[in-house]
């Protein structure tokens, strides 16, 4: 039977090739340009590979035209309504929902894992009392390697799953560690007995000397956030996670790198640029000249939060989540707080406006992700940090099933050279 493929015709030398085009499961097909180069001498070309598959994968799918996430072929909604962030945090390690049993030892597992070597302690008082929360995060990850050193032979499937669960189990600690150390507050032990976002909880607000009782709503809406935000293919993070990877480098160094991708402000960053944006509008009154700002093509304020660079339609994420946002603003929001009322009615408008919902501007993921993590007490410079919690479950999925690749090779993309032809070196007296 005849594969199908693209014929490719050079209108200079007259060649031609056949380039075979892969099926997926679901979404466009592929052309596999492997032969390219060596066929024709040319490179392809595709600034920020917008239009290129990096790798082939099957945790996440994405359809932007339609406004759909799959997780291992599960819509997000169904995951969002019905199951919880460990049980999608095994399933998206193994491939398939657990069993009761399943989840109750992959659950104790983790609990296992969260405690922190004691000699991360001295490192994190190296750091700054006003050090930004993700710089601690990256150096602390990267340091894991020196301290569980036992899981970090790649070629060992048995330590690969160690430095998985490791990885997820420690980073509510990690983050929790790194709030504490910038307000100058003790460290906080993991509590087994809790849930993993009840232990985050926990573990970020309690003290020492009072009793703490975590808010089942506030559980319950980071629960949600978590699950939204595991894993979104292959994203800058995400990409920079598999293209260390590629080199071999050890699980917890490809993850710090994953790290300070996001903290970059176009990947990780919207939630708080977002209530940047609410503080610079300021009052509900001048919404209508900030709409008319953000309608002016020659202006360069933008509407943060709104609209998706992936999502055509609505983000799915964002009809999940924006319930959640509303009964945590009801329950746990401060009523005096301005940025709340002002969020409410901006969403309110802009759903209605025709200028948005022409364009599907609508309100994503990062509007509400950033309201909610106001209303528990989150401080914006942790927000990243929150995501970061989150997505080093896809992170360590995306890494592993790399690894495990029969063929796998060390990332090089290739580039287009723009500068100076062959030239002659002058000597110092003649220039």
């Amino acid at each position: 039977m005849k594969k199908d493929t693209v014929t490719v015709v050079d209108s200079v030398s007259g060649r031609q090739i056949e380039l075979p085009i892969k099926r997926p499961t679901q979404g466009p097909s592929v052309v596999d340009i492997g032969n390219f180069y060596r066929e024709l001498g040319y490179f392809t070309y595709d600034p920020g590979f917008l239009a290129t598959a990096s790798c082939q994968s099957a945790i996440t799918y994405i359809d932007g035209e339609q406004g759909i996430l799959q997780y291992r072929g599960y819509p997000i909604e169904q995951l969002a309504a019905q199951s919880s962030f460990l049980e999608v945090t095994y399933m998206m390690l193994n491939g398939e929902l657990p069993g009761a049993a399943q989840l109750d030892e992959f659950s104790d597992i983790i609990n296992h894992h969260s405690m922190l070597n004691e000699s991360l302690k001295s490192f994190f008082r190296g750091f700054y009392h006003d050090a930004h929360p993700m710089a601690i995060m990256v150096g602390v990850v990267g340091s894991l390697s020196a301290f569980y050193n036992d899981s970090t032979d790649i070629s060992d499937p048995h330590h690969r799953e160690i430095a998985a669960h490791r990885m997820i189990a420690k980073m509510p600690s990690i983050a929790a560690a790194s709030f504490k150390h910038t307000i100058g507050e003790p460290q906080v032990y993991p509590d087994n007995s809790l849930s993993y976002t009840g232990n985050l909880l926990k573990m970020m607000f309690s003290v020492p000397c009072e009793e703490y009782v975590v808010d089942p709503v506030a559980e319950r809406a980071l629960d949600l956030i978590f699950i939204l935000h595991i894993d979104h293919e292959q994203n800058a993070s995400t990409s920079t996670v598999r293209l260390a990877g590629s080199s071999q480098a050890n699980p917890f160094a490809c993850i710090a790198s994953g790290i300070a991708a996001l903290w970059g402000p176009a990947h990780g960053g919207a939630n708080e640029a977002v209530l940047n944006m609410l503080a610079e509008i300021g009052d509900v009154k001048n919404i209508p000249g900030f709409l008319a700002r953000a309608k002016d093509k020659n202006d360069p304020f933008r509407l943060m939060g709104f609209g998706h660079r992936v999502y055509k339609n609505y983000d799915p994420r964002a009809r999940i989540i924006r319930d959640m946002c509303h009964e945590v603003l009801d329950k746990l929001g401060d009523n005096n707080d301005p940025l709340f009322e002002l969020a409410l009615k901006l969403e309110e408008i802009a759903l209605n406006d025709d200028y948005f919902v022409v364009r599907k501007l609508y309100p994503n993921v990062d509007f509400y992700s950033g309201l909610i993590y106001r209303a528990l007490g989150i401080p914006s410079n942790m927000f990243t940090v929150m995501f970061a919690i989150a997505r080093t479950v896809g992170w360590v999925a995306q890494w592993m099933e790399m690894i495990g690749e029969e063929n796998q090779r060390i990332g090089r993309p290739r580039q287009l050279y723009v500068g100076a032809g062959q030239r002659d070196y002058v000597p110092m007296d003649k220039r």
